[in-house]
């Protein structure tokens, strides 16, 4: 009985963390969505945010699509068998798995292939400490792979863009902190949360980095000079003009965190462990003897209900909506600008890494002339019948096609692009020489365009996973933001700029 308690314990834990924002997390967003400038993109994307949340609530499915390589961190009572608790993960995780809390996301690093039920070697990650209290503490966060991709570690001293030197120093590891909410731009899905570790050596830094995302997002550090430090990113990094999705706007930061452990002499790190909006990460109390919950963890405070019904966001009675019916023709791509606020109706067809390196050497299982590839991994379910649903569908990083883009719309006669965080220079390139565009979704936003999608039409490919796959979705209302035209303009190039000159009035040494 304890085993099968336990196993429930963890699977609750699983799903509500999938599906279900920690307070602290939600008053910050509710804090940044009020203060944000009004028919904004940014308020715009903060607006869907919120609705994003409220659904994911009524629906608990995944807020976001990418449910990440889940992190346990456990404590136990010295006499606790902790080969019984990793057992019970597996099994929760498979549990998970199946019934679409998860997306599959193991995927074994030589062959490609995916496990199908998130384990593998190295997955879930599982670690165990033991302490002196009477209950078992699982802590959990499920940290997307766009966020993941933006952390970043320093080796000082160094030389920053932007900023010159950072030293040896606090001044030089308030630079380095800055520097990395400048790096992430919209690409991990701000606005964001950062964890910094300072010292250690490579592995302990990131792993006293990520640790600092288990503080509260209220609580004050213990060590004064990290207080103080912690505030002073806080009120300046919203001042680097990156804002919400990368947008441009007021807000670019949500919470950050520092800790310290020493290091040797000859190394100097700091790191910092960048996480999406979507922050999820919970924890439990559980009794050592009967497996069951004894506390919910992360529930100080109140808790803001985000509605999942809100009517459309500022950005509709504040600027034109454009309606375009799929497959576009290059005059109508032609026509757009970056600002632009468009609609889609029809089909598009999802493409991710495995698909977009296949589509390089191999035909298109279907005609994509005029169509629309968007760059996501949904959570798909099959029913009784053997009909395929989606039950989360977010964008996901659009720089890691970046090699194949171009190339592939050319090849193909593919007009738009739909992902988040922008693409390079020789995307935007192809878009003007070819006539397309790259629209901007709005990251983690896993429920709103899972509702904005009427149908599921097909699937090819199916070989490379469920994440890998081409699905064939049939959409209605799919909003998302041209930042890239065929033009030669990019957004995404033009707030990097502009956050660099921002970044550089912090050069000045701040800490003597």
């Amino acid at each position: 009985m304890y085993f099968e308690n336990l196993k429930k314990s963890i699977y609750d834990l699983i799903v509500e963390t999938s599906t279900n924002l920690p307070k602290d997390v939600r008053r910050a967003i509710a804090k940044a969505t009020a203060s944000e400038n009004a028919g904004t993109r940014s308020a715009m994307s903060l607006a869907t945010i919120t609705q994003n949340i409220g659904m994911a609530d009524k629906e608990v499915s995944p807020i976001c699509q990418d449910t990440g390589l889940p992190t346990f961190k456990i404590k136990t009572p010295i006499a606790v068998n902790q080969l019984d608790i990793k057992a019970a993960i597996y099994e929760a995780m498979e549990l998970a798995t199946k019934n679409g809390k998860l997306r599959p996301n193991s995927v074994d690093s030589l062959t490609g292939e995916n496990s199908g039920n998130n384990l593998g070697a190295g997955t879930p990650v599982i670690k165990f400490e033991q302490w002196e209290k009477d209950y078992i503490d699982i802590r959990l966060i499920l940290k997307g792979g766009g966020c993941e991709n933006k952390n970043i570690q320093y080796s000082l001293p160094c030389e920053l863009e932007g900023l010159g030197r950072a030293g040896r120093d606090l001044d030089g590891i308030r630079k380095c902190i800055l520097h990395s909410v400048y790096q992430a731009q919209g690409q991990g899905c701000s606005a964001g949360f950062i964890g910094v570790g300072i010292g250690g050596d490579r592995s302990a830094g990131y792993d006293l980095a990520k640790e600092q995302l288990f503080r509260s997002v209220d609580d004050t550090n213990d060590i004064p000079e990290l207080a103080a430090l912690e505030a002073y990113i806080m009120e300046n990094a919203n001042k680097l003009g990156i804002g919400t999705m990368g947008f441009g706007g007021e807000t670019t930061l949500l919470g950050c965190k520092i800790g310290v452990m020493n290091r040797i002499p000859a190394s100097f790190f700091v790191s910092v462990a960048y996480n999406c909006w979507a922050f999820r990460r919970l924890a439990i109390s559980v009794n050592p003897d009967t497996g069951e919950i004894k506390e919910w963890q992360y529930q100080e405070g109140d808790k803001i209900d985000f509605k999942a019904d809100t009517e459309e966001n500022e950005v509709a009675a504040a600027e034109e909506v454009i309606t375009l019916q799929a497959p576009i023709s290059e005059e109508e791509i032609r026509q757009l600008k970056v600002g632009d606020v468009v609609q889609i109706n029809g089909m598009m067809y999802t493409g991710r890494d495995a698909i977009h390196k296949y589509l390089i050497t191999n035909d298109a299982p279907i005609d994509l002339n005029g169509q629309i590839i968007y760059h996501c991994g949904p959570v798909m379910l099959k029913d009784e019948d053997g009909n395929w649903h989606v039950k989360a569908a977010g964008p996901t990083t659009s720089i890691r096609e970046e090699p194949y883009q171009g190339d592939i719309m050319k090849k193909f006669g593919i007009r738009a692009v739909i992902g988040k965080g922008g693409m390079g220079a020789k995307t935007l390139k192809a878009l003007e020489e070819h006539g397309g565009v790259y629209l901007n979704a709005i990251g983690g936003a896993a429920q709103y365009y899972a509702d904005c999608i009427k149908s599921v039409e097909g699937v090819d490919l199916m070989q490379f996973g469920i994440p890998e796959a081409m699905w064939h979705l049939k959409v209605e209302g799919f909003k998302a933001v041209v930042t890239m035209d065929a033009h030669g303009n990019s957004l995404h190039q033009d707030i990097e700029m502009s956050s660099l000159e921002k970044l550089a009035q912090f050069k000045d040494r701040v800490y003597k």
